[in-house]
């Protein structure tokens, strides 16, 4: 490597003696740079420079200086408050609010329509009540009422000058109730009051029997011409059809549970007089409540 005296005002290239071999790379060498001797010692020893300042890299193209220069004596530019009116953030634990749904707007979007099949053996009571079954549904209820004889359904829909949005789905557990065996002012409780259910089972669902055990099951629940069936409704306050082996109870959510109780306990094998016994407490603690 070449020596230079430290005493020298410019610094010559830097050239590595290394001879290149016959087909090898030729030697590095490495190109002075542009430094302005002066004005680097005026900024070490704490003097302003005159003029622009390299701001960035200073590139050298044609003699000429190329790069991002800053020239300190320009004014500094003062930030800028911006005042933007931004939305209010919502809570996300509160609730919202929607306005009530009227039967109006509701029945103007969508026409709710629904159809009840009837079974073969329910024909008949359908035909000899038709109309005392249809009367609370157009004049109460204001429901348009008709019977499909080609799918053997009844089909009904909202009409023009229903009001209340629950009675498309009261009238269709009306009809149910009645397709399912119930008597037809049995039934026209479902119409009036809210706190009706039905809850239909089968045997099988409480223990699996089958020939005279089933036929002896049926017996205990219906009892002599009725006579289990009809204390136990009497003392649950509810209504119950025999359908075979279907089981359908009408009634409040609680009276349910306690009529759905006595009949499995008749099921599983239960005899008459202890389930008599245990109505005999069950109806006291209605009536206590009451």
């Amino acid at each position: 490597l070449a020596q230079v005296s430290q005493h020298s005002p410019e610094r010559p290239a830097l050239t590595l003696a290394m001879a290149a071999a016959p087909g090898e790379r030729p030697p590095l060498t490495a190109e002075p740079m542009d430094v302005d001797n002066e004005g680097l010692a005026a900024v070490m020893a704490g003097a302003a420079p005159e003029g622009p300042v390299e701001g960035g890299p200073v590139r050298k193209i044609n003699g000429k200086l190329v790069g991002s220069m800053v020239d300190p004596n320009d004014n500094v530019l003062e930030p800028i408050q911006v005042l933007q009116d931004l939305p209010d953030e919502e809570d996300p634990d509160e609730k919202p609010e929607f306005p009530p749904v009227s039967a109006d707007g509701k029945a103007k979007k969508k026409r709710e329509f629904r159809r009840i099949p009837v079974p073969h053996h329910r024909l008949t009571p359908l035909k000899t009540h038709w109309k005392e079954l249809i009367a609370p549904l157009v004049e109460h209820m204001k429901l348009q009422v008709r019977m499909n004889t080609k799918r053997r359904c009844i089909e009904m829909k909202v009409g023009p000058n229903c009001t209340d949005i629950m009675s498309l789905t009261k009238s269709a557990d009306f009809c149910k109730a009645f397709m399912l065996g119930f008597d037809l002012q049995d039934a026209i409780a479902l119409l009036r009051l809210d706190d009706l259910f039905m809850e239909s089972f089968e045997v099988k669902d409480v223990k699996r029997l089958q020939g005279d055990h089933l036929a002896r099951c049926i017996g205990r629940m219906a009892g002599k011409d009725g006579k289990t069936k009809y204390a136990i409704e009497n003392a649950t306050r509810t209504r119950i059809v025999i359908a075979d082996e279907k089981i359908h109870i009408l009634g409040s959510f609680s009276n349910i549970k306690l009529a759905r109780d006595a009949i499995c306990n008749l099921i599983l094998g239960s005899q008459p007089g202890k389930v008599y016994q245990h109505l005999r407490t069950v109806s006291k603690r209605i009536q206590e409540r009451l």
